[in-house]
């Protein structure tokens, strides 16, 4: 049976995900606090590499705000425990090689590599609130000032 697509305002699909460290957990566990998602095509890539960068550079900030960032992309557990190391992330990246969460979430389009026509990952981050009911979508994400937006919508929840 397939997973229900997250919507806005409903509550997110309560998916099983593993994460950095060979961490399994339910979304649901997150519940009572404000979750980030951000989904990225590729672990050690120039684009994803600074994203990544500025969800670790504002880290405290999202602390602050009771919101937890997690990273999600198709690379193995492997790829994602050293792109966490390599770059310091004090958050955990969550691997999805069967596509469960991307999905969920609706983010796996078609895209030009090279002239030729694929399927990945769209940059896209996801705002959960403590219920877990999502609350705000950013799609096809510029990285430059995106941080910055996500904090500025942490705030309006």
């Amino acid at each position: 049976m397939a997973a229900r697509t997250a919507k806005l305002d409903k509550v997110i699909p309560d998916l099983k995900v593993t994460t950095t460290g060979d961490k399994s957990f339910k979304l649901s566990e997150l519940r009572g606090q404000k979750v980030v998602l951000y989904f990225y095509p590729k672990d050690n890539t120039p684009g994803c590499t600074t994203e990544g960068q500025d969800f670790r550079n504002a880290h405290g900030k999202f602390k602050r705000k009771n919101a937890v960032v997690l990273g999600i992309s198709r690379d193995s557990i492997k790829s994602h425990d050293n792109f966490k190391a390599k770059q310091k992330f004090p958050f955990d990246l969550i691997s999805d090689p069967d596509e469960k969460l991307c999905n969920a979430f609706d983010v796996i389009k078609e895209k030009n590599m090279y002239g030729k026509k694929v399927m990945g990952i769209e940059r896209s981050t996801f705002i959960i609130d403590e219920k877990g009911i999502l609350r705000k979508e950013f799609r096809k994400v510029k990285v430059p000032g995106h941080v910055e937006a996500v904090l500025e919508a942490l705030k309006e929840l």
